[in-house]
């Protein structure tokens, strides 16, 4: 979606930046990356990850530098600049700060599909319930941070994929601007994915169109650990747990998931201390293959400094090539 806000008149994102996703975050050097803090899924429960206007950072020699750094890579010739870290949602106090005229637009999604994409990220090894703990925990922050934030703009990514177009032009009002004519013709990039070495292929100027088909899979997957999963006994647990919460903020674990009345029962019947047991088994699991994981990643390194250099940008060289090997097309209206 935040694609698509670059790309309204007068609008303009980072593109080609060589880093994953085109984050900002990844284009200065004044405050560390979520992945310092644990990354997706874990920045959350550092308390330095969550920023105001009185962080030691915002240091008037330091807000230039982050202002110098992304305006390097923003189109000179407009006048409004999108940044779409998602970490950002901790650090809206601080980027009003840095960029006083910050307009914030928020977008929230049903926790099931955040926390369950993530955790098919290589390397995130983090236990579903605790993905659960992080979305509370960074959207119970963000309401604390909202009422000192002078423009502000949320949507659910549910209502969005229902009308696109409708949001497409609150938005652009929201920031002051308009919705660009579709393109009659248009060529794509390719975003960098840390989780994809293909990338990501988006067009340059047509508006993001997206579907609840991206929901459904995740749904459709949590009734199955619901209904027949062998962990059953851990999933039912965790609906039970954390349902109450999601609930203030409009979203279930339980309803709408084509659930018998038996199956309801029993998740409402479920033991806590058995509950709890089943988290335990969950870190600790999660625990054994984040340590191997870490080991490979040293042996790795090791390999790195050990092979020759030439060797060693050889296979860099030959990574890029396979990213950056997508055909640039051209779709026409």
């Amino acid at each position: 979606m935040f694609l698509s806000v670059a790309r309204l008149e007068d609008c303009t994102g980072f593109k080609n930046t060589g880093e994953f996703e085109d984050e900002g975050q990844f284009l200065q050097n004044v405050y560390p990356v979520d992945a310092e803090y644990g990354g997706m899924s874990r920045f959350g429960f550092d308390p330095r990850s969550h920023r105001t206007e009185s962080s030691d950072l915002l240091t008037p020699q330091n807000i230039a530098k982050l202002q110098a750094s992304w305006h390097s890579y923003w189109d000179k010739s407009k006048t409004i600049f999108v940044e779409k870290t998602p970490a950002n949602l901790l650090m809206t106090r601080f980027l009003q700060a840095a960029f006083p005229n910050s307009y914030f637009i928020v977008i929230r999604r049903h926790p099931l599909p955040v926390s369950m994409a993530i955790r098919k990220w290589k390397g995130c090894l983090t236990p579903l319930y605790r993905a659960f703990e992080h979305w509370l925990q960074c959207h119970k922050l963000f309401e604390q941070d909202k009422k000192y934030l002078n423009h502000i703009y949320e949507l659910t990514y549910e209502d969005y994929i229902q009308n696109p177009a409708k949001y497409h032009e609150e938005i652009a009002a929201f920031i002051g601007t308009r919705v660009p004519e579709p393109p009659k013709e248009d060529t794509f990039r390719v975003v960098l994915q840390w989780r994809n070495p293909s990338g990501w292929r988006v067009p340059e100027r047509a508006m993001e169109t997206t579907s609840a088909v991206y929901s459904k899979k995740y749904f459709d997957l949590w009734s199955h650990f619901l209904t027949r999963s062998p962990f059953r006994g851990y999933y039912r647990y965790i609906a039970k747990k954390y349902e109450p919460e999601f609930a203030k903020y409009g979203y279930s674990l339980t309803k709408g998931f084509d659930l018998t009345e038996k199956v309801r029962c029993e998740i409402g019947k479920g033991s806590n201390a058995v509950g709890a047991i089943y988290c335990i088994g969950a870190d600790v699991y999660a625990a054994v293959w984040r340590g191997s994981i870490r080991c490979k990643k040293w042996l790795r390194l090791t390999s790195k400094a050990i092979l020759p250099k030439f060797i060693v940008t050889a296979i860099r060289q030959a990574r890029q090539k396979r990213i950056w090997a997508k055909p640039v097309g051209i779709v026409s209206n």
